[in-house]
């Protein structure tokens, strides 16, 4: 969770390519890295960008420890004491752009830039990656369920079965950036400021003579905002029976039950059973809470056969995006120095999908201004004209360059953040409530179509014309190499 004491947190083919430069006496050569992704997650029509506060707080402390330094020249590479004490001067102190938190974003097009020497540059990709991708994958697998859970309060309940804490506690953080209302995790709650819910086990009824003990004492403990697990023997003629009796205890002390909890059965069946028996004994205030294994996929069926469910609590299927568990986004050399001038740089594959875009590029919302909805993004060269509203913009499919279309009447929103410049920190990092209403704020953007979680329509990324025509420059160029 800590992100000092993480210049280890690479992998071993970064350090012996820095110490092949530093050899080489090329490690100060300037180079720019993009990240970025090729295929958006979970057939999903969007992605919520998420992880660049544990970015920033991982470059801001990148420091090699001596304990790291004992442990690289214990390697079998044999790495020279000069390239083990220039690292232990090590401070990243290029520029880093960045897409903010909480924004929607699409394939290919770059959500991270690091500007700086190969060394550096070299160094940051593996921890980035990490805290990129599996941030904005859980953010997106929360804002889907989001979209399907509507005006439901929705709570993170996954610790238990996430990878490790670091998996839990940011994993949480992303839910809550994408619409989640609370965690079941307390670290996070403490960490970041997020709400924290929670009921009691199965076990605490077991614990008791009776289901009936159970919950009066439970009430009483803790009397406001009780929250009763009622699945522990058999729901509707022990559990909720019960809670029924429990609540008018409570109400007789002047106090209100907050809900019952359903972690098991047909979730719809017992739902509707249990809320007609709660309405019949005048208690239409104690909400239903769900539970047990539940993603947007189980919340839109239930939904669909009618389920009474107010508050779902997501888990497993969230914190381990269990149905695509890897993002993954890429970070792509797109520009180095040649002779003391930069030149854009390109990947060839086999796989077309994997050809790169040359050259460090700024990415622009276009927004139309009748509509006030995201049209597409334009991606641009920064020493281009920037995209103004005087000039009629071209859009065209780099994937299929004859369908194109002109826009004119719209504004154009630079995605791309400054974060860093020189090593140092020039972006005010918001609060968590701030990233949640931006989120919200990109949400109402889109139309619903490229919202939608089943067949989306496919939203606009577009090259402009110069970008576009020096990828097919480069790729000539490679293809006449080749013959």
């Amino acid at each position: 969770m800590q992100t000092a004491g993480l210049a280890l947190h690479t992998d071993k083919y970064q350090i012996n390519m820095m110490y092949a430069h530093w050899v080489n006496r090329s490690h100060q050569q300037k180079a720019v890295f993009e990240a970025y992704f090729r295929k958006l997650p979970f057939g999903n029509g969007y992605a919520v960008f998420a992880g660049l506060e544990r970015i920033v707080h991982y470059i801001a402390n990148l420091r090699f420890s001596d304990e790291d330094l004992k442990y690289l020249s214990e390697q079998e590479e044999n790495y020279d004491s000069a390239f083990l004490e220039e690292l232990k001067q090590f401070r990243f102190c290029g520029n880093i752009y960045s897409m903010k938190e909480g924004a929607l974003v699409f394939p290919n097009e770059p959500l991270i830039r690091v500007e700086g020497t190969i060394m550096e540059a070299q160094l940051v990709e593996t921890a980035l990656l990490n805290f990129m991708n599996f941030q904005t994958l859980i953010a997106t697998k929360a804002s889907r369920v989001k979209q399907v859970a509507g005006d439901d309060i929705l709570l993170e309940f996954g610790t238990r079965r996430a990878q490790e804490a670091d998996a839990a506690v940011w994993g949480a953080r992303a839910a809550y950036i994408a619409g989640f209302d609370a965690t079941s995790n307390m670290l996070a709650g403490q960490k970041f400021g997020i709400p924290t819910k929670g009921t009691h086990a199965h076990s605490w009824v077991q614990s008791f003579s009776s289901e009936q003990e159970a919950f009066d004492t439970y009430a009483k403990v803790m009397p406001d905002g009780v929250t009763l697990l009622v699945d522990t023997f058999d729901t509707l003629k022990s559990g909720v029976p019960h809670a029924i009796e429990t609540a008018k205890k409570l109400e007789s002390a002047g106090k209100k039950m907050s809900a019952i909890r359903l972690d098991s059965g047909d979730l719809a069946y017992l739902s509707i059973k249990a809320r007609k028996m709660l309405d019949d004994a005048g208690l239409s205030y104690v909400k239903i809470v769900a539970s047990n294994d539940l993603d947007e996929n189980t919340i839109l069926n239930l939904k669909a056969q009618g389920a009474r469910i107010d508050t779902w609590g997501v888990g497993t299927q969230l914190i381990t995006a269990a149905d695509q568990p890897a993002l993954g986004g890429v970070y792509k050399l797109v520009e180095h120095e040649v002779n003391g001038e930069m030149v854009p740089t390109i990947k060839i594959s086999g796989n077309p999908e994997k050809v790169s875009t040359p050259g460090k590029k700024d990415v622009y919302r276009i927004v139309d201004r009748v509509t006030a909805k995201a049209t597409a993004d334009y991606i641009v060269f920064p020493d281009e004209e920037k995209p103004r509203d005087s000039v009629r913009l071209k859009l065209f499919n780099p994937q299929h360059p004859y369908l194109q279309k002109y826009v004119k009447n719209y504004d154009a929103i630079p995605m791309l953040q400054q974060i860093f410049e020189n090593g140092k920190l020039v972006y005010d990092l918001p609060s968590l409530k701030e990233i949640r209403l931006y989120h919200r704020e990109q949400m109402d953007l889109f139309w619903p179509e490229y919202l939608r979680k089943l067949n989306p329509e496919i939203y606009r990324v577009n090259l402009s014309e110069k970008v576009w025509d020096l990828k097919q420059k480069l790729m000539a160029e490679f293809m006449q190499t080749e013959e």
